[in-house]
């Protein structure tokens, strides 16, 4: 089976890539802007026709979209997130290939969700920011293609590889620069929301799954489970061997304990909602993954706190 990878250099095209690789019947072509792409397009700004040329060489059996921008202005987002979709569904119309289309959409598409809640994918997508907005118009896109097409909702990836301007990303580097001042005494802050937190090694599984499926429409992507930042801060100062004090500048008093690796204590419904956090879902977000397990026979088998051990062990590098 021939892939068309688009966004192979990208956080979570990276993993996908090595995915793919490991599977012998599958033959890999990587389409993206940089140099060490097999072929190089830019889907924000090539159109569709340069596109459809090269699909009807290749001939792959599965598109995989990893491409796309996490930030930026509404503008900028659009282009990458939006338009780019809009030119790998008209190619894929128009080329002979009959290529199936595995769209890497994001939970951000569904917007603030009631705390405790478990959001299904028959949910309504309200999403809280312009970064959502162009997300949820690409998935609606593939949606109204006609194609052959899956649309993958990846909520909180995490894991090696974690951008440092993500939320783990810029824990972890806190508690580098604290470990190496010093510092006994880690102060944070915006630590009250709570995240469906997935490792991008299981969602590269995923993709492998859906490329491989017939499945269609939209399938969640996580791990099932809400967890507090503040409880995430907390298991990366264990794993970390950081023996200061944490303390939350905009939380509850007291020192920041963990509460993860206990799955059957109740969820914390009484989170603050003003916590700013890039993805606009506001203070609570939780995956119903039912149907990934269903249709695509996959389960996430990697746990926060060995994705965080992966996060810190980068973070520690630059010590």
């Amino acid at each position: 089976m021939r892939v068309l990878l688009i966004g192979a250099n990208g956080y979570l095209g990276r993993f996908v890539a090595d995915r793919l690789l490991a599977d012998p019947a599958v033959q890999l072509t990587a389409l993206g802007r940089g140099d060490d792409a097999d072929v190089r397009f830019d889907l924000a700004s090539g159109s569709p026709g340069a596109l459809t040329r090269f699909l009807d060489a290749v001939h792959p059996g599965v598109v995989v979209n990893c491409a796309g921008a996490t930030r930026g202005g509404a503008r900028e987002l659009t282009r990458h997130n939006t338009v780019a979709v809009a030119t790998v569904c008209e190619a894929l119309r128009r080329s002979g290939c009959g290529a199936r289309l595995v769209q890497v959409g994001c939970g951000a598409e569904y917007g603030p969700s009631q705390p405790g809640s478990s959001t299904a994918e028959d949910a309504v997508p309200r999403p809280g920011g312009p970064y959502g907005v162009s997300k949820l118009a690409a998935t609606e896109l593939v949606l109204g293609s006609g194609l052959d097409a899956v649309v993958l909702r990846v909520f909180s990836p995490a894991g090696p590889g974690t951008p440092a301007g993500s939320p783990l990303g810029r824990l972890a580097e806190a508690m580098r620069r604290a470990m190496q001042s010093g510092d006994g005494e880690l102060k944070l802050g915006g630590l009250g929301v709570q995240r469906d937190f997935i490792d991008v090694r299981d969602v590269a599984r995923a993709v492998h799954a859906a490329s491989l499926s017939a499945a269609q429409g939209v399938i969640n992507i996580g791990s099932g489970r809400a967890v507090r930042l503040r409880d995430a801060a907390a298991v990366l100062a264990r794993v970390a061997g950081y023996g200061g004090a944490l303390h939350e500048l905009d939380g509850p008093p007291g020192p920041i304990r963990p509460s993860i690796g206990h799955p059957r204590s109740e969820p914390d419904h009484t989170a603050p909602t003003a916590y700013p956090y890039p993805d606009g879902c506001g203070s609570w977000q939780q995956a119903d993954v039912r149907t990934a397990r269903d249709r695509l026979g996959w389960r996430p088998r990697i746990n926060l706190e060995e994705s965080l051990a992966d996060i810190w062990m980068e973070a520690a590098c630059r010590i």
